[in-house]
């Protein structure tokens, strides 16, 4: 017997850590998931901007918690999960997303910006993903791990993104969602990722204020950029039943600028 489409995608008694979930691309992600059912924790930095958020959420009548973290340092990520467990008792669903970029060109980039870059977005992937597999959902054989890649992780670079870090570590996420995917799913664990374009947020204000908003939409089939809705539909796939039997899949949410550009 087939299942009705709305329970396929309702998330009623499970529990979703979100990293970098206090604003932007995360808190947009954390709200689809809350508002599908699921109990939110989220995790960034500032404990302002967490309970911000938190109350956000709350208001649409989201089961919110907050800790505040360093998603970089290891034992920080270790810390948010382990109080996760002790506060909601399981972890089904893990949006790494927590992310930093650097502009620079690459024959000046720094080594210490480059290393800030990668731990936060590529190791803290893995450590995070290792945490909570350990700590939830190997030895419930069951989990959802969704990485925020981008659509920078897709091809190379051009000489007006001067992120070479940034756009390796992408390429990075991309080849460890898959790479974990192969690895896990004989623990029922699925991982994918999300590949946005071009979304307003603190990361891309100086570039979307350099280029301007009308420019960068253009080079988009759909001649747009992304709102606060576009991410919801394709998190909750992936977190949801609905998307049981999808794992090791890279999802460009871009308006179609990877279509045309490559990746």
């Amino acid at each position: 017997m087939s299942t009705k489409v709305q329970d396929l995608f309702d998330l009623s008694g499970q529990v979703a850590l979100v990293t970098g979930g206090s604003r932007g691309l995360g808190l947009q992600i954390a709200e689809a998931l809350g508002e599908a059912g699921a109990k939110i924790m989220l995790t960034s930095r500032k404990a302002a901007d967490l309970e911000e958020a938190a109350a956000h959420l709350q208001a649409r009548g989201i089961d919110t918690r907050w800790v505040a973290a360093d998603a970089s340092k290891p034992e920080e990520a270790q810390r948010v999960v382990m109080e996760t467990m002790e506060r909601l008792g399981q972890i089904d669903i893990l949006v790494n997303n927590a992310g930093a970029s650097w502009g620079a060109p690459a024959e000046e980039h720094p080594i210490e910006a480059w290393d800030k870059v990668m731990d936060l977005n590529i190791r803290s992937l893995f450590v995070f993903a290792q945490a909570v597999a350990k700590a939830s959902m190997i030895p419930r054989k069951s989990g959802r791990i969704i990485n925020v890649a981008s659509i920078a992780g897709l091809g190379g670079n051009s000489a007006v993104m001067k992120t070479i870090a940034y756009n390796t570590s992408k390429g990075a996420a991309v080849n460890f969602t898959r790479a974990l995917a192969g690895e896990w799913g004989q623990y029922g664990i699925t991982v994918n990722a999300l590949a946005p374009g071009f979304f307003p947020s603190k990361m891309t204000k100086g570039l979307m204020a350099t280029i301007g908003e009308e420019q960068l939409a253009s080079h988009s089939p759909l001649n747009r950029i992304g709102d606060d809705d576009d991410l919801k539909g394709a998190a909750l796939l992936f977190a949801s039943r609905a998307g049981k039997h999808i794992t090791g899949q890279i999802l460009a949410v871009d308006g179609g600028v990877s279509a045309i550009h490559g990746g």
